[in-house]
């Protein structure tokens, strides 16, 4: 072997080795520094998806939860309407079942105010119809009698009175 051959060879195994040590950095140089930021991005995005894949399935249930209230809301005010459709149902019957009775109230006190104002027309006119009888009868007594009259009344009724006592 001749020497250019050793330096070629010298050159070849130089070659090899600073690879082999380049790599070796490399691997070193990854493992040491690089691999340990790759691992705990890849950590982090691991629990970054874990959050938020517990976030999605509590999101999930509360969704499920609010659908539920929903339903549950929604069949309440079905009851609630029925409640009130009832309720007013009533409350119509008793107001016109009360104003019916408030009306016959005021029928029976207008005939019973009527019968009043009747009983108490009859008296005026009863009285009126005396009151007119006895100034006509009034009237015409003092037109038919006269002094010649009255002694005669006196004349009578003294002569009763003596045959009553003589008899």
């Amino acid at each position: 072997m001749n020497d250019a051959q050793l330096y070629l060879k010298i050159a070849l195994f130089s070659q090899v080795i600073s690879s082999v040590v380049f790599i070796g950095a490399l691997v070193f140089m990854w493992f040491r520094w690089i691999l340990p930021v790759v691992m705990a991005a890849q950590e982090r995005s691991n629990r970054r998806i874990a959050e938020a894949e517990r976030h999605r399935d509590e999101v999930k249930g509360a969704l499920e939860a609010l659908r539920d209230e929903i339903q549950t809301a929604h069949h309440d005010a079905q009851l609630i309407e029925q409640r009130v459709a009832a309720r007013v149902e009533h409350e119509r019957e008793a107001t016109v079942l009360e104003a019916r009775e408030a009306g016959e109230r005021a029928v029976a006190d207008a005939a019973l105010e009527i019968d009043r104002a009747r009983a108490a027309a009859r008296v005026r006119l009863r009285d009126d119809v005396v009151e007119a009888a006895l100034r006509i009868a009034r009237d015409d007594a003092q037109r038919r009698v006269g002094p010649a009259t009255d002694a005669r009344f006196v004349d009578e009724l003294t002569g009763s009175l003596g045959e009553a006592a003589h008899g």
